[in-house]
């Protein structure tokens, strides 16, 4: 691939450096995604928060990312809150990879609870509104 990647950064398809930082190695990225990294490091806005399958391959821990290696099964996630990894969920078991108080554990076990339906994440939603009424 890096042969492939540095004939691309020579026709001016994708740009060659350090984008990243904790990474080391050759990076590429597509140049809209460069300023758009810059925005976001320059910008006070978080990430919003993302879970992903074990089994996606975004799934880095342990391998680029620091921390034990998450077993690529279906029934495991990972909670990324800001671009950092904070919680996995095991065979249904939340375990955190930082420190967390009271209310953040909260928030993770409400997160992987929720079943995947696009509808439940919209701010003022219906089924936003239902599922967090309060009486």
């Amino acid at each position: 691939l890096l042969y492939a990647y540095r004939r691309m950064e020579a026709r001016g398809e994708i740009r060659g450096g350090r984008f990243v930082e904790g990474f080391s190695g050759e990076q590429f990225a597509l140049s809209d995604a460069v300023g758009l990294l810059r925005n976001q490091r320059n910008s006070n806005q978080p990430l919003p928060d993302i879970i992903i399958s074990a089994t996606d391959p975004l799934n880095l821990i342990g391998i680029l990312l620091p921390g034990e290696r998450i077993p690529a099964l279906h029934t495991n996630r990972i909670l990324f809150r800001d671009g950092v990894p904070v919680a996995k969920q095991l065979n249904g078991e939340v375990h955190y990879l930082q420190g967390a108080d009271t209310q953040t554990q909260w928030d993770v076990r409400l997160q992987f609870s929720r079943k995947h339906n696009p509808a439940a994440f919209v701010p003022g939603s219906d089924q936003d509104k239902t599922l967090f009424r309060k009486n």
